[in-house]
């Protein structure tokens, strides 16, 4: 009994020593999208509304696949560095850039067709065209998106936090006076500028610092170019994995946001909607810390060969996630009365986020250990599993809030019922397949996808096995 409580003491200070750091870099994003809603909320009820819709497009279409084909990232790096291979860390950043970019190609002809997509989908005509400006300006931000989310990757997995708080706090710093000065001078598609031009400020100064500790090790800084055809077609498999999972549980937001814009008073639906989410946005900040960590120590054990030490992270890192749902849950519902105001002028919209906050914070409950559970599926290197969770949105979630919301005229606060509903069916699914991790099966496969030897450039590497 003391060996076990050592072992899981120790795993809590490691898991500790990741979070604290993650959680000011991550949560330094939301509060850029915190900034954001609030300026828009400043140019007006259409502004914040068309915004949030131009905002959710671009997260559907865009931001959100690119994201996901970036989880692929996870396993593959976090295995790598338990297994001490720098040549396969390299040359998958590298990949996964390229992929990205490559990727942002499509995403970008997509955006052009904005307004006429959300007039297909039902949207107002002057909310749909408002939209459209905001997407516009937002392009800077899609080709930033595809160096940032690898970079952040590729230190998260190694558990370097030191750059990204920095970069993360550079990037806040210059987004303040960017909003302030292009919202005056270009109202909603000043806002949108104002955000991509934050995010290029990060991918400077992550870029910068990854070029020149690269150059300070030498010898070790290779591997970036030593990939094959055949590595190529594993990673896009993997990554193609990652990135349906992913955009299946991120497009229910989305979705959300969608059905409040059909809604009798959509411009107000819109507004209480975001402004409640963007209270969900900050704590994710807290939860997205703790699914990374999960994923990290998840992936370096099993790196290392060890499956009883990757059982024990998933373990204690479902037990931070739990503890820290409720702590958001009741931050959520103590700030009811308050957050709306720090948005809006318009007591109609002030009342109606308090109104809705408390579903919100049942909704936390349960987000926080779906995150961290998530983050254990990812650092198996079997992303397809975490499919399995979303089925609880799509097949119980989205149809009973569309049934309350829309079919018992519940409103809003229909939809959110719906939404917490899918969540709880979601984490008692994902929690059944965590618990059934065959963590002796997952140790062997990734022992061989982080120390196969493939003989590239006269030194051993490591040759990218599907696992999946």
């Amino acid at each position: 009994m003391a060996d076990i409580r050592r072992t899981i003491l120790t795993e809590m200070k490691k898991q500790k020593s990741i979070i604290l750091p993650l959680i000011p870099t991550n949560s330094t994003w939301f509060a850029k999208t915190a900034i954001t809603t609030a300026f828009l909320g400043r140019l007006g009820e259409l502004e914040l509304a068309a915004g949030t819709l131009g905002f959710t497009f671009a997260n559907v279409t865009g931001i959100s696949i690119l994201t996901g084909l970036c989880w692929a990232m996870e396993p593959i790096c976090g295995q790598a560095h338990g297994a001490k291979n720098r040549r396969l860390l390299h040359r998958t950043l590298l990949m996964t850039v390229i992929l990205m970019l490559v990727a942002s190609l499509p995403i970008s002809f997509v955006w052009f067709f904005v307004d006429r997509i959300l007039l297909l989908f039902g949207q107002q005509r002057d909310m749909a065209l408002l939209a459209k400006r905001y997407v516009f300006y937002l392009f800077p931000d899609l080709w930033a998106t595809s160096f940032l989310s690898p970079l952040k990757a590729y230190y998260s997995s190694q558990g370097i936090t030191l750059p990204t708080i920095v970069s993360a706090a550079l990037a806040v710093g210059f987004h303040v006076p960017f909003i302030v000065f292009l919202s005056r001078t270009k109202g909603i598609g000043g806002v949108a500028l104002a955000v991509g031009l934050s995010d290029i400020v990060e991918v400077v100064a992550l870029g910068a610092y990854l070029f020149f500790t690269e150059s300070w090790k030498g010898a070790d800084s290779g591997g970036w170019w030593e990939h094959r055809a055949s590595e190529w077609l594993r990673l896009l498999r993997l990554s193609a994995q990652c990135c349906f999972s992913f955009c299946l549980e991120w497009w229910n937001y989305e979705i959300l946001v969608l059905l409040a814009g059909r809604l009798p008073e959509a411009q107000r639906a819109v507004a209480v909607l975001t402004i409640v989410l963007n209270f969900d946005y900050l704590l994710y900040g807290f939860m997205i810390s703790i699914a990374t960590c999960a994923s990290t120590r998840v992936a370096n054990e099993l790196g290392a060969g060890e499956p009883r030490a990757s059982q024990t992270a998933a373990c204690v890192s479902i037990f931070f996630s739990a503890a820290a749902g409720f702590a958001g849950g009741g931050l959520i519902f103590a700030f009811r009365g308050s957050w709306g105001r720090l948005f809006s002028r318009d007591g109609g919209v002030v009342a109606g986020v308090k109104r809705t906050l408390p579903l919100m914070a049942v909704f936390e409950v349960f987000s926080f250990p779906l995150g961290a559970s998530g983050g254990v599926v990812r650092g198996t290197t079997r992303p397809w599993l975490g499919m399995w969770s979303v089925g609880g949105f799509y097949l119980v979630g989205l149809p009973l809030a569309a049934g309350l919301g829309f079919g018992k005229g519940y409103g809003l606060c229909g939809l959110l019922l719906g939404f917490v509903a899918g969540i709880v069916t979601s984490a008692g699914l994902l929690g059944v397949l965590v618990a059934r991790v065959d963590w002796i099966g997952e140790a062997g496969e990734a022992r061989k996808l982080a120390s196969e030897e493939v003989g590239v450039g006269g030194e051993a590497g490591v040759e990218l096995i599907d696992v999946c």
